[in-house]
């Protein structure tokens, strides 16, 4: 059953309307009702069939302003080299095979890893480990690369990945209740771009069918598909 804080929330909700992304971002902070700063975060359901390979849509964008706290990024990297240019990135952690066998041993204090493709081969071994958290690196999401600086650099600054999961929905956080409206609306936008522009070549019918603002706590809100992105 819902609480009363969440009830009262809802009741300032139009749940039949469409609001515009302005007006969604703008009454998700003003009924935001947790004691801690809760995150906002972009729903969008896709008109696609994630069982085919070829409408796995997914990317990563680097949010405009941030996600509102700096990511503990790991590095694993086969030469001294790019070890240096990943700690003068601002690496919290960077290593090589004794990393891999570091996490093994059950250490996953980070956010994000980074790895060099001739370490694959041992960050491979921790698949199930790494993969149930999301933190599996992969060549699509730029963090499987020689460019170990750009990568330490993006992901600190506010990279996301978006991700279709298997019943076609897309969930992404854009920024946080005490952040200004424009900031939120500025990374909310950046994203729905990003996923329009991936639009499968196979998809068929309606793209994007249905997007949805939410905080951490908060309900829903709906807002106009039609009149979302550039």
């Amino acid at each position: 059953m819902a609480g009363k804080k969440f009830r009262a929330a809802l009741a300032q909700v139009e749940t039949d309307k469409l609001y515009t992304l302005n007006d969604a971002i703008s009454l998700a902070k003003k009924i935001a009702f947790a004691k801690f700063d809760e995150t906002v975060e972009v729903t969008m359901v896709l008109g696609v069939d994630p069982r085919k390979a070829d409408q796995l849509v997914r990317g990563t964008i680097v949010l405009p302003h941030g996600l509102g706290k700096s990511k503990r990024v790991a590095v694993i990297a086969g030469s001294p080299e790019k070890q240096r240019e990943a700690q003068e990135a601002g690496a919290d952690e960077v290593g090589g095979d004794n990393f891999v066998e570091k996490i093994k041993g059950g250490y996953l204090d980070f956010d994000a890893l980074v790895a060099t493709p001739d370490m694959m081969r041992l960050v491979g071994t921790l698949g199930k480990i790494l993969g149930p958290r999301g933190l599996m690196p992969n060549p699509k999401t730029g963090t499987v690369t020689l460019d170990v600086a750009t990568a330490v650099k993006e992901t600190k600054a506010g990279k996301v990945e978006y991700r279709v999961d298997k019943t076609g929905v897309i969930h992404v956080p854009v920024g946080k209740v005490s952040f200004a409206a424009e900031k939120i609306g500025d990374n909310a936008r950046m994203l729905i771009d990003a996923v329009i522009k991936a639009k499968p070549a196979t998809a068929k019918g309606k793209y994007v069918k249905k997007v949805n603002i939410a905080t951490t706590m908060g309900p829903g809100i709906l807002v106009d598909p039609n009149n979302v992105g550039a």
